[in-house]
């Protein structure tokens, strides 16, 4: 990755992560009583991350010369949710995770009670976040209300067909299951930055089109770097899918086959990304990080 690549992920990067500490952090602090709990709403978000799906939505907005600013709220709550849904994989009755993001799980700092309750609050706040981000007109709002919560209820489906895989799974089987698990959200990302930048049929059609391959693909490198990395690159355990028993794209292809079939994606990603109307520099950068990510 070279350093303009970098420069483009960090400066949305940037500007997610002031958001979040700033005007959503505000929102989940806490005094007497419920402290504790504020300080267990924060814990998870305030764990870092790569932040891709709220930066996906930025750049989106920004190829479309659209308005940063507007985006913003959206960007925090698609991070919300897909900490929620962090916070609740790692539970002891769902993936049953020690480690994320290099820290203890919410559930081993604060309790397994205590991480189901935070994980809901973050849904919540997520949608309140969109409701109170006046810099959107109310039907922008209502859009981004509705692309986020498809996505988000289209995440828990795919996470039920994780726990509860068909007798014998094939390739259909796990790209419908993926889709549905990690696409929604990264689809979603694109597709609130289009309403946020009041794009055509047209550019919202080729703009999906990407959404749609990166949902798939983002899965594929998560599975073979889950079979090819160690915890401590990973900030997470490691052959987690081989432990759990999961259905993944290296246990229905081979290695070498999940290998190919990402590099397959990201030539076509690639190829999308040169048709796509507007300026997409830095969507670019995002989707090449999603390809050639370590971790």
């Amino acid at each position: 990755m070279d350093s303009s690549t970098s420069s483009d992920l960090d400066r949305l990067r940037l500007l997610v992560e002031d958001a979040l500490r700033g005007p959503v952090d505000a929102l989940i602090t806490e005094r007497g009583e419920l402290q504790r709990f504020g300080e267990a709403l924060r814990y998870p978000v305030g764990a870092g991350g790569k932040r891709l799906r709220p930066v996906l939505l930025l750049a989106t907005v920004e190829a479309l010369d659209g308005n940063l600013a507007a985006g913003l709220p959206a960007a925090c709550a698609l991070e919300l949710v897909h900490t929620f849904s962090l916070v609740h994989d790692d539970l002891p009755a769902l993936d049953d995770d020690s480690i994320r993001r290099g820290m203890p799980t919410t559930h081993v700092a604060f309790g397994e009670d205590v991480a189901i309750l935070v994980g809901d609050g973050l849904l919540a706040l997520a949608f309140r976040v969109i409701a109170e981000g006046r810099v959107a007109d109310a039907e922008t709002r209502l859009a981004l209300v509705h692309e986020l919560s498809i996505a988000t209820d289209g995440m828990v489906r795919g996470q039920y067909l994780d726990l509860h895989p068909v007798a014998e799974p094939d390739e259909a089987w796990v790209r419908r299951m993926c889709s549905l698990k990690t696409g929604c959200l990264l689809e979603a990302a694109i597709a609130m930055g289009l309403h946020i930048a009041g794009a055509d049929v047209a550019t919202t059609a080729a703009y999906r089109e990407l959404g749609a391959e990166i949902g798939v693909a983002f899965q594929i490198v998560d599975d073979v770097l889950d079979a090819t990395s160690t915890s401590e690159e990973l900030g997470k355990t490691a052959g987690a899918d081989e432990a759990n028993d999961r259905q993944s794209w290296v246990r229905v292809l081979g290695l070498a086959e999940a290998q190919d079939r990402a590099e397959r994606s990201w030539l076509r990603a690639s190829g999308l990304l040169d048709e796509l109307p507007g300026d997409p520099t830095a969507l670019r950068a995002v989707v090449e990080t999603i390809y050639r990510r370590t971790s």
